[in-house]
C-alpha cells in the first residue's frame, strides 16, 4: 500500500519547528459536565434526543455510512492496514473431529485510524493537555489510555444531518481548501428545508471526496474540503454530538491558517469534548434526498483505545 504524506501538513509543521521556542501555558477547558467527565458533547443526548430521531423514520430505510477498510485504503502516514486469515490446526486440507469441522480465523494487523472511523476525546490535545484538563503524563502510556478511551463512548442514537455541500457549492466533489463555516452551514440548512441544527445532533458533511478513492489516492490523501474554525465554533455553540465527513480528516485542508494543525481537531475534541467521525459516505440518502434521520453508532469497547473503526447506520 503506498501512503501519501501530507505536504501541506509537513509545511506547516516544518515552519511551526523553524519558529523559536516558547514556553507555553497549556490550555484548560474544563467539562461542563464535571471534573470525572469522559464522554464529552455526548452528555447532549438525552432520552427525547432518541425518541424525536425515531420520528424520523419514514420509509424504514437503512444505509451503511462506513466504507470498506482494506490493505489499499489512502490513509494519514504512517498509518498502515493488513488482514491475515488462518486456519488453525488444518493445514494440509485437515479437518477437526467426526465432523469434520473447519474454521477460519483472522489477524488484523495496522493502525485503528484507516477508513471509517472514531476519534475519540483522547486523540487530539494541545500542548499535552487533553479534553477536560488531562494531561498526556497522567492518562497516555503505551498499553492504552487510562482516560478517555474508547470503551467509555455510551450507545448513541439521535438525529442525524446530512449537509449535501455537493448539492450547495454545485461541484462534485467539493474542490479541496474549500472552508465549511457558519455561512455555508446556514445556506445548506435553508436550501435543504430542514430544522435546524440542535442539542445533541450528529452533523454529516457529504462532499464527495470518497469517490477519489481508488481513482486519485494522492489527492485524496493530501488535502480536503471540510469544516473552517468558525464552522466548528458554530457547531459546537448549537451543542451538537459529534461531527463529520466523508473525508479522511474532516477540517479544510489546507489549513485556514497554515501554521495552525488540525487546529479544529483541538476545537472539537480538546476544547468542547464533540467526537469526530471520518471517512462517513452519506452518498445513497443524498440521492434520496433525505438529509435527516436516526443516526446509530455503537463502537468498539477496546480497552484504552484512542480510536474504533466504524459502520454507522442511518434509517429513514
Amino acid at each position: 500500500m503506498k501512503f501519501h504524506r501530507l505536504a501541506p501538513v509537513l509545511s506547516a509543521l516544518a515552519l511551526a519547528l523553524a519558529a523559536p521556542v516558547q514556553a507555553q501555558t497549556a490550555p484548560c477547558t474544563p467539562s461542563k459536565w464535571g471534573a470525572n467527565d469522559q464522554i464529552g458533547a455526548l452528555n447532549n443526548i438525552t432520552p427525547a434526543n432518541v425518541l424525536d430521531a425515531t420520528k424520523l423514520v419514514r420509509r424504514g430505510k437503512s444505509i451503511r455510512m462506513g466504507i470498506e477498510t482494506n490493505s489499499k485504503t489512502p490513509a494519514y502516514a504512517p498509518r498502515t492496514f493488513s488482514l491475515t486469515v488462518l486456519s488453525p490446526g488444518q493445514e494440509n486440507g485437515v479437518s477437526l473431529g467426526a465432523t469434520k469441522t473447519n474454521y477460519n480465523d483472522d489477524i488484523i494487523m495496522g493502525w485503528v485510524g484507516i477508513g471509517s472511523q472514531l476519534d475519540g476525546l483522547g486523540h487530539i490535545g494541545t500542548a499535552n493537555v487533553y479534553y477536560n484538563c488531562n494531561k498526556a503524563g497522567d492518562f497516555v502510556t503505551a498499553g492504552g489510555l487510562k482516560k478517555l478511551g474508547i470503551e467509555q463512548v455510551p450507545a448513541i442514537a439521535t438525529r442525524g444531518v446530512i449537509l449535501d455541500m455537493v448539492g450547495l457549492m454545485g461541484k462534485d466533489p467539493v474542490p479541496e481548501g474549500t472552508a465549511f463555516n457558519r455561512k455555508e452551514i446556514d445556506a445548506a440548512i435553508a436550501r435543504q428545508g430542514i430544522k435546524p441544527i440542535g442539542k445533541g445532533d450528529v452533523v454529516i458533511f457529504y462532499t464527495g471526496w470518497t469517490k477519489l478513492i481508488g481513482k486519485d489516492d494522492k489527492r485524496y490523501g493530501s488535502v480536503e474540503p471540510g469544516l473552517g474554525v468558525d464552522g466548528a465554533r458554530y457547531l459546537t455553540s448549537l451543542n451538537v454530538a459529534m461531527v463529520g465527513s466523508d473525508t479522511w480528516g474532516l477540517e479544510v485542508i489546507p489549513f485556514e491558517v497554515p501554521t495552525n494543525v488540525f487546529h479544529v481537531h483541538q476545537i472539537l475534541l480538546q476544547e468542547t469534548g464533540t467526537y469526530i467521525l471520518e471517512n462517513v459516505n452519506a452518498e445513497e440518502a443524498v440521492k434520496d434526498k433525505v438529509y435527516e434521520g436516526l443516526f446509530t453508532l455503537g463502537p468498539s469497547r477496546i480497552t484504552g483505545a484512542v480510536q474504533a473503526i466504524i459502520n454507522p447506520i442511518f434509517i429513514y
